[in-house]
């Protein structure tokens, strides 16, 4: 279900101002919205997503693969740069760009944690969209369509090389 339905986005956000009220209280610190509590809200609830698409990668992989590598001469963090987060790639790629997506879209935690100073696309497109009827909005909406459906046809292409390659390599 998108972060923007209505249950989880409620739950999402009383969890947010917990963590701000708890911040507040536990560390006397005067938090003002701005950068800082819109990070804190983005990261709040673009971790469960990131650890849903990490885990199971990590759950696949052979238990015994970052011993090996230790065993040919790698140090723990090697193995962990060389063996361990090659493998996790796609998930960690997927849990980015669902985290990335939500963060973008996100309007109403956006909404209430962001100072004037710092605000996420949702805001003032909001504010365009109340003042009068301006073709701002759909530019840039038609802008990001356009940069999304060509970075999703350059990764198709990519892919659809490197499939090429390691099948020629495999008939070799």
């Amino acid at each position: 279900m998108p972060c923007g339905s209505g249950r989880h986005n409620r739950i999402f956000h009383e969890a947010n101002w917990l963590l701000f009220v708890f911040i507040r209280d536990k560390f006397n610190v005067d938090m003002e919205l701005g950068f800082f509590t819109l990070l804190l809200a983005h990261i709040t609830f673009c971790t469960p997503y990131v650890i849903l698409n990490v885990l199971p990668k990590l759950r696949q992989m052979d238990k015994h693969t970052f011993e090996a590598a230790q065993d040919l001469g790698c140090s723990p963090a090697q193995a962990i740069w060389k063996v361990v987060i090659p493998e996790i790639m796609p998930g960690i790629m997927a849990g980015f760009l669902m985290a990335f997506t939500y963060s973008i879209d996100d309007f109403i935690i956006s909404y209430f944690v962001s100072g004037p100073t710092s605000q996420t696309l949702p805001i003032p497109l909001y504010s365009m969209t109340r003042r009068t009827a301006s073709p701002q909005p759909n530019a840039l909406s038609t802008n990001i369509l356009a940069v999304v459906l060509l970075v999703q046809l350059g990764l198709h292409i990519v892919a659809a090389r490197w499939g090429k390659r390691l099948n020629r390599k495999e008939e070799d």
